[in-house]
């Protein structure tokens, strides 16, 4: 549900989404079934690949719209695609789009790019990180698209609170393990949907991730492809996956990297992140012991235990950061997760542990802040967090149920004695949302779609390795490549092997071997 960039702020906007769901390692996979491609270079798609699909009944004018680009940040261009709002009526009331592009130097094509969450800005990926995300190789064959899905960012955004709101939200520490703090965890969520949907409007209804797929498929013939060409990471890969199943045809070159399994409820997801993320933790404590400067000593048990025992100190006493501000136990355990998406950060989450234990949780906050994307004036850039609630309160129905919420409170915290705790209660969120869900848990499908590349990291605690297996058994298709390694998603920072690998897809049609390990 998250996505990669390498920089410390896209990593921490990728935990704190994630957490906001609640918010294994394998080995190679199996040999390919019978039928299954790998090592083969494949067209495009099936069929003729330059051939223009015809569009939908009665979105003719979207699909043939010609979108204006012009010069923005200097080496990019932008633009704006106009999409309905209901597609169950497009006649009505419709919405914008925002859009940029990197321009290749002999482009084959557009390749749309989504960096996850949901939540996460596809224009701020490109125009951030292109450089350092895609291979120069890439960002020749390609012009490079990223695009802001409906309710993200720039395109008609989901809006709920002020900034002095958000820090009051974030400051709110309530007891769930006492009745009188999950009444008041109630209470907030109901004040928070009422604030989303009087800022934000009927198009809050419509944010969900089926809207979204068939937005692409209009940007794909927007931007003159035949087929569909898409690199999407974690909640990206279930937004690909969603496109590939309405749009099996339409598919171009994909890949699917950190993947979602679109069969597991949220309960499902979360619990899964919480047992991924504490063997991540265990990874960590690991490697820091090995380490010079590490604050916990013994063996990863002891460590463990020492980093118990600082939760359990700031739940009863949060430290005061050197600004002045209170860093409570929600935020602290924030910027607590925001390295282990990436383990060249795990250094930095030593010196902030460092600090925290002698009495100093500037650096956590720091962490923190980014993971919400709090700027040092106290501003908030985008709208991760509240995309995020809106996308997931209409793809997921939730357990409202408060014992079955009790119940799944205990597994959190038996798979993840360190953060489990903090991950439960999510169904509290949706409950008072005032649309209800649209979409179910349930395994895709894109029978004769053209290759699909599914990417999984055996040490990925935001997409457990688990959820791509399960994905390349859906996708039939599909083929599954495995990054061994910590930290979440593959391209852009597992090296040559995984580049190797995705660029001569992507640029030659060649498909990796099913199993390939790097």
């Amino acid at each position: 549900m998250t996505f990669h960039r390498p920089s410390l702020r896209a990593a921490a906007a990728a935990v704190t989404l994630l957490l906001l769901a609640a918010c294994v390692p394998g080995g190679p996979a199996d040999p390919a079934p019978d039928g299954a491609p790998g090592g083969t270079t494949a067209p495009a798609s099936p069929g003729d690949p330059t051939t223009m699909p015809p569009a939908p009944a009665g979105l003719e004018r979207f699909y043939s719209q010609q979108p204006v680009w012009t010069t923005c940040e200097d080496t990019f261009d932008c633009a704006e695609v106009e999409v309905p709002l209901d597609y169950s009526r497009p006649e009505a009331e419709t919405i914008r789009l925002s859009l940029i592009r990197k321009r290749g130097t002999d482009p084959r094509g557009a390749l749309l790019v989504n960096p996850g969450g949901p939540g996460a800005s596809g224009v701020d990926l490109v125009r951030a990180s292109v450089a350092n995300t895609f291979s120069t190789e890439l960002r020749s064959g390609y012009d490079i698209v990223g695009f802001d899905p409906r309710g993200v960012s720039r395109s008609a955004p989901v809006t709920c609170l002020t900034d002095a709101e958000r820090d009051a939200r974030r400051a709110s520490q309530p007891d769930t393990s006492t009745p009188e703090g999950l009444e008041e965890v109630r209470r907030a969520a109901a004040d928070y949907a009422r604030a989303c949907e009087s800022k934000t409007g009927v198009s809050l209804a419509f944010v969900d991730t089926v809207s979204a797929a068939r937005d692409l498929d209009i940007l794909r013939a927007v931007n003159g492809d035949a087929r569909l060409n898409y690199l999407g990471y974690s909640y990206g890969t279930k937004l690909g996956a969603t496109y590939a199943s309405l749009f099996p045809d339409n598919v171009g070159r994909m890949v699917l990297d950190g993947a979602l399994d679109p069969a597991l409820s949220n309960e499902e997801i979360t619990l899964g992140q919480a047992t991924a993320f504490e063997s991540e933790i265990r990874a960590y404590l690991a490697d820091c012991l090995s380490a010079p400067g590490c604050p916990f000593d013994g063996d990863v048990d002891d460590a463990l235990e020492q980093l118990h025992r600082l939760f359990a100190d700031i739940e009863e006493n949060p430290l005061t950061a050197a600004d002045g501000r209170v860093v409570p136990i929600g935020d602290f355990v924030g910027g607590f997760i925001v390295p282990l998406y990436e383990d060249a950060l795990w250094p930095r989450l030593s010196l902030a542990l460092a600090g925290a234990l002698a009495g100093d949780p500037t650096e956590m906050l720091v962490l923190a802040d980014a993971g919400a994307g709090r700027e040092a004036d106290g501003s908030y850039t985008g709208n991760l967090n509240d995309a995020f609630a809106a996308i997931n309160c209409l793809d997921y129905p939730m357990t409202t149920d408060l014992e079955e919420q009790e119940a799944d409170a205990r597994r959190l915290e038996r798979a993840s004695p360190t953060i489990g705790r903090y991950l439960a209660y999510g169904g509290t969120q949706c409950e008072p949302w005032p649309f209800p869900p649209t979409g179910a848990p349930a395994p895709v499908s894109a029978p004769g779609a053209a290759p699909i590349v599914v990417i999984g990291t055996t040490g990925d605690p935001a997409t457990p390795y688990v959820w791509a297996e399960a994905l390349r058994e859906q996708l039939e298709s599909s083929v599954l490549v495995t990054y061994k390694s910590h930290g979440h998603t593959a391209y852009g920072r597992g090296g040559e092997c995984i580049t190797n690998a995705v660029d001569a897809y992507l640029l030659d049609g060649t498909v990796p071997e099913d199993g390939l390990t790097c």
